[in-house]
């Protein structure tokens, strides 16, 4: 019994470190993978993109917005992010609302259209206040 317990204890130990060495090397494949104009996601929910690196300090000049720049630790940058590439064709907008619009006037027979003074009846007559 004591050597199962053991055995899955140095289990247990060995599955930790093999865990602890993957996420080391996706981290800095990730971080080598950095360079300045690449858009990047913080751990704390910040999208930018890179201005300039210093490596020495370990520290990441973002731009956030035109204009705005924010200073992070370098491992608080956790994800790059991919612009989504469309694979079909772009939604084709229309100029005008004509080619939108139903032109059948039957298209809805039981909408009844009132007039705001119909409405304001309608509603002192169920004993609600005039809007």
């Amino acid at each position: 019994m004591n050597i199962v317990l053991f055995a899955m204890l140095g289990l247990f130990i060995f599955m930790m470190f093999r865990r602890n060495k993957k996420t080391k090397e996706q981290q800095a494949t990730l971080q080598s993978q950095f360079a300045p104009g690449v858009e990047v996601m913080t751990s704390f929910g910040l999208f930018g993109r890179i201005v300039s690196m210093d490596d020495e300090e370990n520290k990441v000049v973002l731009e956030l917005s035109p204009g705005n720049l924010a200073t992070v630790h370098r491992q608080a940058v956790t994800k790059i992010v991919e612009p989504a590439v469309a694979d079909e064709e772009p939604t084709v907008v229309p100029d005008d609302a004509s080619s939108i619009t139903s032109q059948e006037t039957d298209a809805a027979p039981d909408v009844v259209v009132d007039t705001p003074d119909e409405v304001g009846k309608r509603l002192n007559d169920e004993g609600k206040k005039d809007i």
